[in-house]
């Protein structure tokens, strides 16, 4: 019996990353033995344990054996060599083992791969499961700096794959899976460029992959092309937010785009509506967390607003706080200013502009939920309440409206 650590684990060592979690591989071992020796199994479909200290994943070594052109059955037994388990490994980088005495065990070059920034498949087994497309992808977000790259016959691999549509029925949880968690890495625009280079993106997210070719004013998005916009959109949004929700609000905070009808482009009227459409169906669809999808609603049908809010009446300011929900949760409005300041800054020579709409945004906000019940008018009843509530937010919210309007036109002067 012989124990090895595996994974990502040694692969970020070799990097120089944290290594926040550890797993390893068991040849020579029995689930008998195992068990014999106090792990506690957890896998249904091979073997895994836990270490009885440590709670490690421990799992024994396993192949796919074939026969007759059968699908591939897993085989987890003694006999199973480190190789052949290294071998059924999604990425070289990945397929790199190391003993006790803390030698490495790299028969697919791993090593050299991870020392060139290389993304390579290990074997044909990388097709058994099309998942491992999108992981790819995932690690060409995390590890962008200084940024990987895919080996040509890794590409080609793909796309063939793609062809086959080998991509086009995936499980949606294990699709939003990937997406939710490359949204997290520190370079999550790099995941859908990647996707949308090797033909993926329009099978998985054609409403993202749509964007491209897409044109918009050059007054105001000298980057032109939607598509460009929007990961300039959501690299700002990365800088302005460690939250998932606020990436992906931003990610999808211009999807009626790709819906304008071609006769007003490079206009985009009436683009709010369709992308809060769009996102609701793209949400049933991979069966993204209801939490997210209701701020990327809210983001893409009122973003316009904070842009143009020195031009909106004070009741118009009140509606856009109830769209967003804002009284009851607080955090809804601060999430959706900044994929506002996310767009904004998300276009070529705007990065390091100011955004004053959400300074300004917040404090109307506080001016109207300065306003208390006990400053009503005294004896109103039912819906009486409410409408005097939303005229004395009103009115909050106009005198901060007319201060920065007086505050603007002195700057000017």
């Amino acid at each position: 019996m012989q124990i090895y650590l595996v994974g990502g684990a040694v692969r970020d060592r070799l990097l120089g990353r944290l290594v926040s979690e550890k797993d390893y591989v068991v040849v020579g071992a029995s689930p008998a033995q195992m068990l014999d020796l106090g792990y506690r199994q957890v896998g249904r479909d091979f073997p895994v344990f836990l270490h009885p200290q440590t709670n490690e994943e421990y799992a024994l070594a396993r192949t796919l054996r074939y026969n007759n052109h059968q699908p591939g059955v897993v085989v987890a037994e003694p006999g199973v060599t480190l190789e052949e388990d290294l071998e059924r490994r999604d990425l070289t980088i990945n397929a790199i083992a190391e003993d006790g005495d803390g030698n490495l065990i790299d028969p697919f070059n791993g090593v050299e791969d991870l020392n060139n920034r290389v993304l390579r498949h290990v074997s044909g087994a990388f097709t058994d499961d099309p998942v491992r497309v999108l992981r790819l992808a995932r690690f060409m977000a995390r590890f962008s700096d200084p940024p990987f790259t895919i080996a040509p016959q890794t590409s080609e691999l793909i796309r063939s794959m793609v062809e086959a549509g080998e991509l086009d029925n995936l499980v949606a949880e294990r699709v939003w899976q990937e997406i939710s968690r490359a949204l997290l890495e520190a370079g999550p625009e790099r995941f859908f460029e990647c996707l949308r280079e090797l033909g993926v993106l329009g099978r998985i997210l054609p409403e993202i992959d749509n964007l491209w070719g897409v044109p918009q004013p050059i007054r105001w998005h000298p980057e032109v092309d939607c598509g460009v916009h929007t990961m300039m959109a959501l690299r700002r949004a990365c800088a302005l937010s460690s939250a998932a929700e606020v990436r992906y609000a931003t990610l999808t905070h211009d999807l009626g785009k790709a819906t304008t009808a071609k006769n007003i482009l490079p206009s985009h009227h009436g683009h709010e509506a369709r992308g809060a459409e769009l996102i609701k169906t793209l949400g049933q669809r991979l069966k993204v967390p209801s939490g997210f999808t209701d701020l990327a609603q809210r983001a893409a049908t009122y973003h316009t607003h904070l842009h143009h809010l020195y031009e909106l009446k004070p009741t118009t300011v009140l509606k856009l706080f109830e769209g967003l929900d804002a009284f009851r949760k607080p955090r809804n409005l601060e999430w959706f200013v900044l994929v506002c300041q996310a767009d904004f800054q998300g276009r070529e020579g705007f990065e390091e502009q100011d955004y004053p709409q959400a300074r300004d945004l917040m404090s109307a906000y506080r001016a109207a939920c300065s306003v208390e019940s006990k400053q009503l008018p005294k004896g109103l009843v039912g819906p009486m309440v409410g409408i005097a509530m939303r005229r004395a937010r009103s009115a909050k919210i106009a005198a901060v409206m007319n201060a920065l309007k007086q505050q603007q036109e002195c700057q000017q002067q």
